[in-house]
């Protein structure tokens, strides 16, 4: 018996996305381009994001120690600094290592460098951060942890503040741009349905007097919002993921793409799977919450 009611349902809903085309196509239409929207900022927040990862594992900052720091305090000091929580990587640079740096950058000009002492380059320590908001506070630990010895930080800090505000600035505003879209086809598949509503509203009547609970009448227009949901987000994620796969190999192949090493886009494979419940989630709660909004007069007792 359960089955059968649930089949009829079913049935009625999957009826009534196909008995009302022109608003059917209309709501699928709305709803498809909300989403694909949606995808366009979704897709450029998760490549941000992946730059941001990439930039957090080389943006980082070099810790110049006093000359005159014995090396038992400079091994101690980069024990300390490497239990800092943010701190990523951490890199020692001796003062053999340094000289051989300067002589590396200035070998065209190996005169220059000749009889320079190692003595008279500090001990350093390149450090790189698990996430580039903890900057000033990593530097703050490390001049605590550093004390007198500590000869100078140097940190592109106006960089990292500048990456930080572009990547919340870009989550804000897809966030709420999600919101908008949201509320629009609400609205949208809410007015949808209602008009199938309103064109069926005698035989809702009728239902309701021979003793329909409101329930069996409100889960075919429900289902109907499910579908129409869940055919938007399907088409939504196929004409978005074909638009990135062809323009991102495009990409590519730009001058100024391939001298930033740093820019790796995230493949479209990689973002399927949470595009693709995100969409279904988004679909199927629009639909199910439009339909509701939509019988809400007509099942008034």
């Amino acid at each position: 018996m359960k089955y059968n009611v649930i089949s009829y349902l079913i049935g009625e809903g999957i009826r009534n996305v196909f008995k009302n085309k022109k608003s059917t196509i209309s709501a699928l239409t709305i709803m498809c381009l909300c989403m694909i929207v949606f995808g366009i900022f979704f897709i450029i927040g998760e490549n941000i994001n992946s730059i941001m990862k990439a930039v957090q594992m080389e943006q980082g900052m070099q810790v110049f120690l006093k000359v005159s720091t014995s090396s038992s305090r400079v091994e101690e000091i980069g024990k300390q600094i490497k239990e800092i929580t943010g701190v990523n990587t951490l890199q020692y640079i001796s003062k053999s290592e340094a000289i051989e740096q300067l002589k590396e950058g200035l070998k065209e000009y190996a005169s220059t460098t000749e009889g320079v002492s190692e003595d008279a380059f500090p001990d350093s320590y390149i450090i790189t951060l698990t996430d580039l908001q903890l900057n000033e506070q990593v530097q703050s630990q490390i001049k605590e942890i550093v004390g007198e010895d500590l000869d100078s930080i140097q940190s592109a800090n106006e960089v990292v503040t500048k990456l930080v505000s572009i990547a919340k600035g870009i989550r804000i505003f897809t966030f709420g741009l999600l919101l908008v879209l949201i509320i629009i086809s609400l609205v949208i598949i809410s007015n949808t349905i209602k008009l199938t509503v309103h064109a069926r509203r005698k035989e809702i009547s009728i239902m309701k007097y021979v003793g329909a609970t409101n329930s069996f009448i409100r889960w075919p227009f429900i289902v109907e919002g499910m579908i129409i949901g869940i055919i938007a987000a399907l088409i939504a994620i196929l004409i978005v993921g074909l638009a990135y796969n062809a323009i991102i190999p495009k990409m590519l192949e730009l001058d100024i793409v391939k001298e930033m090493e740093i820019i790796k886009f995230v493949s479209f494979s990689d973002m399927f799977t949470l595009m693709l419940m995100v969409y279904f989630i988004l679909g199927i709660g629009i639909g199910v919450v439009g339909s509701s909004i939509s019988m809400r007069k007509y099942l008034e007792v």
